[in-house]
């Protein structure tokens, strides 16, 4: 499979590569040349099929060009050796639990996978070279990233924060670790951190000094194998006689949903998507009128979901714009026949976990509320909706307490993070500063 930029500036890339360098050299996001359809045979049969077995028939037509079938199957069944339950939790509306991993994070399929993938690529290459991944975190992502490397050979790990902007159990995910993991505490914003990533891999005397790549949803193989869970999701929904399915999709960076939308392409049977925002409403705002207008991301209760300038807008775009063949407005109604938005402030996202934890005794984090009161306010009679549930709530464990009165228990593995001792590094918001560090790491 062959990868070409967004930007249409950069050479065509192969899996290695697109994976490797993560964002193209005119700062394109890389895109597979052909989205392949799943027969019919095994989308009618996955509802009899495991997790694992549906996740690796659908990296099969993502990758399996460029890595053996052998080692792919390893791949897939080590990324997942943890589940993503689909859980009732009123009629016609399902949890889709993606907090089942090691970092009780749904960035926990994509990082583990990718982390895998990295390895399985430079494994061979001279002795002595180090591939340094730099991933920008706006909570979920740098737990997830930190711990799928963590101790891997050969590669070391940055991960930039906006200070004071996660939550503290995130924060001690991926500032405890050592070895391997560097934590960059930034003085901004996501946004900030994000251009500073995009920055590092653009400039060329640091490239020339050290090889990068990124881990964040700009990666194609961080985000293409979150399609994994919601073909297992439709699987799931299917065995118990359910169909007519709107997945509503927690968003921030647009990953997550574009991962979706790319399963759509290769056939997964799902009717309409929602894409739940907080505060942040660039995106719903472009459904409403055409017009993409990016902004200073806003800080808020569902804080991973506090971005401004979605990268993975610009996959969307060229997804349905047939890699710009079709004019805006077309593009637009094609992307509006599908996709429906909503827009939640902090207030609106209290009251979504208050309602469903004392009508359904259910637990939301604040990013699944968003997903969940999408679905109470859009769903028709006739629908089944699914709603990702992206973290565990006791992530947000102040937050969840305080709104829901309850104490609510924490994992150990969150426990065991939270005892270790945090090592973090400090920088302005100056790509300077952050060049001059790496330069000197």
């Amino acid at each position: 499979m062959k990868y070409y930029s967004t930007n249409h500036q950069a050479p065509v890339a192969n899996l290695r590569k697109a994976v490797v360098k993560g964002l193209a050299e005119d700062r394109g996001l890389y895109m597979p040349e052909e989205i392949y359809k799943l027969p019919q045979a095994f989308i009618d049969d996955m509802p009899a099929m495991r997790f694992q077995d549906i996740a690796y028939n659908v990296a099969s037509q993502f990758f399996g060009d460029d890595v053996d079938l052998d080692g792919l199957q390893d791949l897939v069944y080590d990324t997942l050796s943890f589940d993503c339950p689909v859980v009732k939790v009123k009629d016609n509306i399902y949890s889709l639990e993606l907090f089942h991993g090691p970092t009780l994070a749904f960035k926990d399929v994509g990082a583990r996978f990718m982390a895998r993938l990295l390895q399985y690529f430079i494994r061979g290459e001279r002795k002595g070279e180090t591939v340094n991944v730099l991933v920008a975190t706006s909570g979920d992502t740098g737990s997830a990233v930190a711990n799928g490397f963590l101790g891997v050979d050969g590669i070391d790990v940055y991960v930039l924060y906006p200070k004071g902007k996660v939550s503290p159990i995130q924060e001690c995910q991926f500032t405890t670790l050592g070895r391997n993991i560097t934590a960059i505490e930034v003085d901004g914003v996501f946004d900030d951190c994000q251009r500073l990533v995009k920055s590092a891999f653009m400039d060329e005397e640091l490239n020339r000094h050290m090889k990068l790549t990124s881990a964040n949803s700009i990666n194609v193989a961080r985000f293409l194998p979150q399609a994994f869970y919601y073909f297992n999701a439709y699987a799931r929904l299917k065995a118990l006689g359910l169909d007519n399915l709107v997945m509503c999709v927690p968003s921030g960076n647009f990953g997550n949903i574009c991962a979706a939308l790319f399963g759509h392409q290769m056939g997964l049977p799902v009717k309409r998507f929602i894409a739940a925002n907080n505060a942040n409403d660039v995106f719903y705002n472009y459904l409403l009128t055409g017009r993409y207008e990016p902004k200073p991301s806003k800080q808020t209760l569902a804080n991973a979901m506090d971005v401004g300038d979605p990268s993975n807008f610009a996959r969307i775009i060229n997804l349905y714009s047939q890699d710009g063949k079709l004019s805006p407005e077309e593009t637009h109604r094609r992307i509006t026949s599908l996709i429906s938005g909503a827009t939640y402030s902090d207030e609106q996202i209290r009251e979504a976990m208050r309602s469903c934890y004392a009508e359904t005794g259910y637990i939301l984090d604040p990013h699944g509320a968003c997903g969940y009161r999408a679905l109470q306010e859009q769903l028709q009679p006739s629908e089944v909706g699914v709603f990702c549930e992206t973290a565990h709530p006791a992530k947000f464990k102040e937050k969840v307490d305080e709104i829901l009165g309850i104490d609510i228990d924490i994992p150990e593995r969150l426990a065991a993070f939270m005892r270790g001792e945090k090592q973090s590094v400090n920088i302005p918001n100056d790509f300077e500063a952050f060049k001059a560090f790496l330069m000197n790491a």
